[in-house]
């Protein structure tokens, strides 16, 4: 791809980004939207961790992120936010419309003659049913022991060792063991097949996976978008296909520059100041 060249595409499935917690990698989620240019951009949950939001971290990275997405709406773009767990709050406004942008909880779409079912998915989790204190508790957690992460991997890095994703091998092996009454994978696949849809589209479990699924009722290709914490993934769909983009294969968007001006953080008064800025500021 040449220089300052976006890549054009139909549609972007973003999940998962956690703005507002330590894990969430912004930087590289900006360096990766300065490459495309979407026709339509769908966030599906978790965008802005509501859950996490009062420790008063928002670095400028966070925001930029809010900026750029904005931007886009000015440029054309489409863009459906799709409400998510830990941006639970956001669930009043569904059916929201401004402009290109709008809220929903859940969205079918056609693609090229063929129905899309996209939504984040917590619904299927046992976890967010039936203990949603201990779903909370979990995040506290979890974002706590990527602070412990970002201090192993500095010490390893003085020693010239990889990095490591102490979340990631946490949550991997929990899902093994619970697998067999969370199948997370096979319940949405199964709903949307009884429901005629070609594509089930979910994120909440950072497990990014593009793959067809089989049953007696019939079959259908089920695809998660991952995450912006530990796997820095998203979904693409152009020209009638469907992939998973990788950013830690994109040496492209990693040679992108980023303002050292980004890596600060904001007080709450800049915050609200900036987003209230962003989402008055005319669309059209």
């Amino acid at each position: 791809m040449g220089k300052n060249k976006r890549r054009e595409l139909e549609l972007v499935v973003l999940s998962d980004i956690h703005l507002g917690t330590y894990g969430c990698h912004a930087e590289e989620l900006l360096r990766y939207l300065k490459t495309i240019a979407p026709k339509t951009l769908i966030l599906n949950g978790d965008i802005i961790d509501m859950w996490q939001f009062s420790k008063r971290y928002w670095p400028k990275s966070h925001m930029q992120i809010v900026k750029h997405i904005t931007g886009l709406l000015a440029k054309g773009t489409k863009v459906i936010y799709l409400t998510g767990n830990h941006d639970e709050m956001l669930r009043k406004f569904a059916g929201f419309r401004l402009g290109a942008f709008q809220i929903d909880n859940k969205k079918v779409i056609s693609l090229d003659g063929r129905k899309a079912w996209i939504f984040h998915g917590d619904v299927f989790d046992v976890t967010m049913r039936y203990s949603k204190w201990l779903a909370r508790l979990g995040a506290v957690g979890y974002d706590s022991l990527i602070v412990l992460n970002t201090f192993v991997n500095f010490i390893l890095n003085l020693f010239g060792k990889g990095k490591i994703s102490l979340s990631k091998r946490v949550k991997d092996s929990v899902k093994q063991a619970v697998k067999f009454i969370n199948d997370f994978e096979k319940t949405a696949a199964g709903i949307a097949i009884s429901k005629g849809y070609d594509y089930v589209v979910c994120g909440h479990i950072h497990h990014p996976e593009m793959r067809r699924i089989v049953t007696e009722k019939g079959e259908v290709t089920y695809l998660n978008s991952g995450d912006w914490v530990e796997n820095l993934t998203a979904l693409e769909y152009n020209s009638g296909a469907w992939k998973i983009y990788y950013y830690n294969e994109d040496a492209y968007a990693q040679s992108i520059k980023i303002s050292k001006r980004f890596k600060t953080s904001l007080d709450n008064d800049e915050i609200f100041k900036d987003l209230v800025n962003e989402f008055l500021k005319p669309t059209t």
